[in-house]
Order: C-alpha cells, then structure tokens, then sequence
C-alpha cells in the first residue's frame, strides 16, 4: 500500500505520516523502487497515534503509549500512569480556560460597544503582563486629570 492508500486508510494525512516516520514512530518497508510499502500492522498503527494524537497525547507520550502497546508483558499500570499524568494537564486546562473565559467575559459585559472611544477591553490588553500599568492615551489622561 502506497503512502496516499495509507493516509486514507488511517484517516491522517500523507504529511503527518512522513513526519511520523521522520521521528521513528514508524518504519514501513521499502519496495525496490524506493517507495514506502505500508503493511496492515503500519496502517494500525497510524490509526492509534492519530487517534492518540487526537487525545491530545504529545509525540513523546505516543511513542510511550505505542512501545507500551507493542510490549505484550507491559504493566497497565504503565499505561493507566501516563494516561493520568495526561488527565491532569487537561484538567488544569480547563480550569486556566475557565478563568480566562471569567476575565474576557466581565471585560466584554464592561463594555459599551457604542460609538464611544472608551473601551475596556482594550484597556486590559494595554495594560500588558500582570503588573504593568497600562499605557494610558493622551485623551484619556486629560480627561482623568
């Protein structure tokens, strides 16, 4: 099977497989004339880094999850840790995501959205890293002052 069969056949496309045997993560034979020969065990392979990959596991993480996968004496535990370890990050994701959704949704309910130059939105995103006072236009400080 040719590298367009497999991109269809595992649902990726042909440049993510050449990346994925860039990095090792692969190594389909090559026929005679140089072309890569995908077998069906490459082909399922392909599909569990993409489904893997659309887990949100990093590269590294797939290559630990597929050596864990083709070692038929590993520990589940192994497996089970990792996938954790992952969970986690997601977790915290979510809860930086849930604050970050906090701070812009009381910025845009701040907002007038009128044919007014004062904005807070753009204030906040003036203000620059936490911290830093926000650089304040000419306008507006002569109408603080």
């Amino acid at each position: 099977m040719n590298i367009g069969e497999a991109a269809e056949a595992a649902g990726l496309p042909a440049k993510t497989i050449r990346y994925y045997e860039d990095i090792g993560l692969i190594r389909p034979p090559r026929d005679t004339n140089g072309y890569r020969a995908f077998r069906p065990g490459d082909i399922h392979k392909l599909a569990f880094l993409g489904r893997a990959r659309a887990l949100g596991f990093t590269i590294e993480e797939c290559r630990a999850l597929l050596g864990l996968y083709e070692d038929e004496s590993r520990a589940s535990e192994d497996v089970k840790r990792l996938a954790q370890s992952h969970l986690a990050r997601i977790d915290a994701k979510i809860i930086e995501l849930r604050a970050l959704r906090a701070t812009l949704g009381e910025l845009v309910s701040a907002c007038a959205g009128d044919h007014r130059p004062d904005c807070p939105i753009l204030s906040d995103l003036a203000s620059g890293p936490a911290g830093v006072p926000a650089k304040r236009g000419k306008a507006r400080q002569q109408r603080e002052n």
